[in-house]
């Protein structure tokens, strides 16, 4: 009976399986690994998260609002709600969050969100100044990112070279990825204070590989490998690593299709025929999932543990958790204390919501 069980959960998660390599281990024995508790709930559409070293959780709602978790307890003001010409339609509003290295000390804040000006829609990525618990807008960083009712990306965090990273999607034309004038379809790089950093692959400008079809997840592991989420076209979702400069094939391939007129960075992983629709992504650095990149899936309802080689490399196994049980899953952090946090996304119109919804879940090693 175990055999068959696993194999039917291979073929479903790689029913191409032939050219995954990859191992799906059993569900049938395995015990979860931590407690799961819910710290908030009648959320709308929590989109990220990051945490501060004092273990204040700050995330955004789509609809506008950055809001905080104290001491286990969830603010009743917002620390900001953004108006103005802000537009929170389709797949717009406001996305990522990231707070400074600094933040105790200079209190920056770093957000992406989506605006209308002349009847079309833009992203814009600013930095926020916290005062005595309320934010407002200091500097805008970068502005008139495509964007649209659909392929906003969104993803935005600060990585280990101390430079902000960027997802943005093809806001629904697919040619902007492959454009280099366009920020749209890319993954870009700045410094904290918006300027470009010189080492980028093209001069003076902010783009750090490009390609992209709408990836809205970023996470390194423990040497530093850089790893980004990406929805596929019906399917062919990716986990990709990314390199500067690399071009990620959007939308002349999808998933690992070859091409003879760019040369293409071919994904870690991807899910063939099955539609993970992966958003957010965590790299685990201790407790009982030490090692494995975590993906949030909405459309699949799940969370991906994904093992990999010692380089990071390589992927030696998949297991999906969850399933089913708190609907689609936005965002997947990990906090200081080895707890991680994850953020439904059942109110953005594509799922089904009970009266709790959406949720914020701390998961806490057993």
């Amino acid at each position: 009976m175990k055999k068959i069980i696993h194999n039917i959960l291979y073929n479903i998660i790689f029913p191409n399986h032939k050219s995954a390599k990859v191992k799906v281990k059993s569900i049938t024995s395995r015990q979860f690994p931590y407690d799961i508790e819910v710290i908030a709930d009648k959320l709308y559409v929590p989109w990220a998260i990051d945490i501060s070293n004092e273990g204040k959780i700050y995330f955004t709602e789509r609809s506008g609002l950055i809001r905080i978790i104290e001491d286990g307890e969830l603010n009743s003001q917002p620390l900001i709600t953004f108006s103005d010409s802000f537009v929170s339609q389709g797949e717009g509003g406001l996305m990522g969050i990231a707070l400074d290295p600094n933040y105790s000390q200079n209190h920056y804040i770093y957000v992406m969100y989506s605006y209308s000006e002349g009847n079309k829609i833009y992203n814009r990525i600013v930095r926020l100044i916290e005062n005595d618990n309320r934010a407002s807008i200091d500097q805008v960083l970068l502005d008139k990112i495509p964007g649209g009712q659909i392929h906003n990306g969104g993803r935005i965090k600060i990585g280990p070279d101390q430079k902000l990273y960027i997802t943005t999607g093809d806001a629904g034309n697919p040619s902007l990825a492959q454009d280099p004038t366009s920020t749209a379809g890319k993954i870009l790089r700045i410094e904290l204070d918006g300027s470009i950093p010189s080492d980028n692959p093209i001069v003076n400008s902010p783009i750090y590989s490009l390609g992209h079809r709408n990836p809205q997840g970023l996470a390194w592991n423990s040497k530093n490998v850089l790893y980004a989420s990406e929805h596929g076209q019906s399917a062919h979702d990716e986990i990709n690593i990314i390199q500067p400069g690399g071009n990620y094939g959007w939308p002349l391939v999808k998933g690992d299709e070859e091409s003879t007129q760019i040369t293409v960075q071919k994904p870690l992983i991807q899910s063939n025929e099955v539609t993970w629709a992966p958003s957010g992504i965590a790299f685990v650095n201790q407790g009982p999932w030490q090692g494995k990149l975590l993906v949030a899936n909405l459309r699949g309802q799940q969370l991906l543990s994904i093992s990999l080689n010692g380089k990071g490399t390589a992927i030696k196994d998949v297991e999906p958790w969850l399933k089913d049980e708190y609907g689609r899953l936005r965002e997947v952090v990990q906090s200081k204390d080895g707890s991680i946090y994850l953020a439904t996304s059942n109110r953005d119109g594509n799922g089904n919501p009970d009266i709790s919804d959406d949720k914020i879940i701390r998961l806490i090693p057993k």
